[in-house]
């Protein structure tokens, strides 16, 4: 049976709207549906109060027809999850004997003492599909009702995952038409914003069908992921490859690589391959830039060093840049800046010197806060310098900077 899946998400716990824990399952559940072609509408969270569960569960029960519900399954007194949705149902429960002999087990095995409300976790509604969970106490559980599939988790990540992947989802391909292989590729892009991406792309993003196409941004990059469903992984991958290709005709210049890449890696493989090294001084950024790449595999080929030159005096004393320079410029500035490329460059006689000198979220020596300076001495070559002026609180301004470094760098090395 083929279905048009208009989905919502129900998280069930006080402490979920206290913020005291971040409602990961949400975000887990919507992109295992996304790889089956499975569309989430609706994101709710509710508190331990079965009133106003009573009230979310009759709403979702009129706008969808897949409501995933976590939570809410435990022994105590605010696990309302049940009786809040059999408010609904109206079905009578019965005792899952998998479950009661497993809690029952548990509690013998630790010599501990079991109260009568343990039993709870293994009541189930009466018209149930039950999905055994091998990871916990509380059972999963099936109804469909009047149109509506519901399915009703632990909220536990490690047995809602389990329950979801090993249950529910052979559940579903049973009864509807799913695709039987599903295949996902992230293309990574750099040096171009989510916006400029998307308007670039908008004719395949409007027009998307198989294989889908959902742009991600983060700090600095943007990322595009290709989902395709197929009968057999081999077509998903040939759907997926079609598409990249179509991408890639576009935004070729800003792509450095799929899926786990990442543009630290992608600068440590280029700089390796044409044998050069590298030294950085930094001061905005602190050795944020250095310490992404020593923490790579084979970095000592690449990396010579780095020096965190923060202040005046330690860019004069420790980095040997000029007092001329630094009075009459300042440290912020595009003279500092070059400066200290070409002195860390020397210093460790490096193929390549950079270096960071800026401001964060206060102004400083009349300069803008956000305003960065990053300097390049490569070979024999003139030092020069790229400014930018960054966007955020100090910490972002700062992984922003290391980002914008390493674009630099892929573009520089690439080419």
């Amino acid at each position: 049976m083929n279905r048009q899946w208009k989905t919502e998400l129900i998280g069930i716990g006080t402490e979920l709207l206290l913020g005291q824990i971040a409602n990961t399952n949400a975000q887990w559940l919507s992109e295992q549906l996304a790889r089956y072609g499975i569309s989430v509408y609706y994101h709710i969270a509710a508190g331990d109060n079965r009133k106003r569960l009573t009230d979310i569960f009759t709403t979702a029960q009129s706008r969808s027809n897949l409501v995933i519900v976590t939570g809410g399954l435990g022994p105590t007194e605010d696990d309302l999850t049940k009786e809040a949705a059999n408010e609904l149902f109206g079905q009578s429960y019965r005792m899952d004997e998998t479950a009661k002999e497993k809690i029952e087990a548990y509690y013998k095995k630790n010599n501990l003492s079991m109260t009568s409300n343990n039993y709870k976790q293994a009541q189930v509604f009466d018209q149930a599909y039950i999905l055994e969970n091998e990871e916990g106490m509380a059972p999963g559980q099936i109804v469909e009702y009047d149109g509506v599939i519901w399915v009703f988790l632990p909220g536990v990540p490690i047995e809602m995952k389990h329950l979801m992947t090993d249950g529910f989802f052979p559940y579903l391909k049973e009864r509807y038409d799913l695709p039987t292989e599903i295949k996902s590729e992230m293309l990574r892009f750099i040096g171009i914003g989510e916006s400029a991406l998307e308007d670039c792309l908008s004719d395949r993003i409007r027009s998307q069908d198989n294989p889908t196409i959902a742009p991600l941004a983060s700090i600095g990059e943007v990322g595009v992921r290709l989902t395709a469903s197929a009968d057999t992984i081999e077509e998903a991958k040939e759907i997926i490859s079609e598409e990249k290709e179509i991408i890639l005709s576009r935004l070729g210049s800003h792509y450095y690589g799929s899926d786990d890449s990442t543009i630290e890696e992608k600068v440590r493989d280029l700089l390796e391959s044409k044998g050069y090294t590298i030294a950085a001084a930094e001061s905005l950024t602190g050795g944020a830039f250095i310490n992404e790449l020593i923490h790579l595999p084979g970095a000592s080929d690449v990396c010579d060093g780095g020096l965190v030159s923060y202040t005046k005096k330690a860019k004069e004393k420790s980095l040997g840049v000029s007092p001329y320079v630094t009075n009459r410029y300042g440290t912020i500035s595009k003279e500092c800046a070059e400066a200290m490329a070409e002195r860390v460059q020397h210093i460790f006689s490096s193929d390549i010197g950079i270096s960071f000198t800026g401001v964060g979220p206060s102004s400083s020596e009349g300069q803008e806060p956000g305003s960065l300076y990053i300097g390049l001495k490569i070979g024999d070559q003139r030092a020069y310098h790229h400014f930018y002026h960054m966007q955020g609180a100090r910490e972002q301004v700062r992984k922003r900077a290391v980002k914008k470094a390493y674009e630099l760098l892929f573009q520089l090395l690439r080419n």
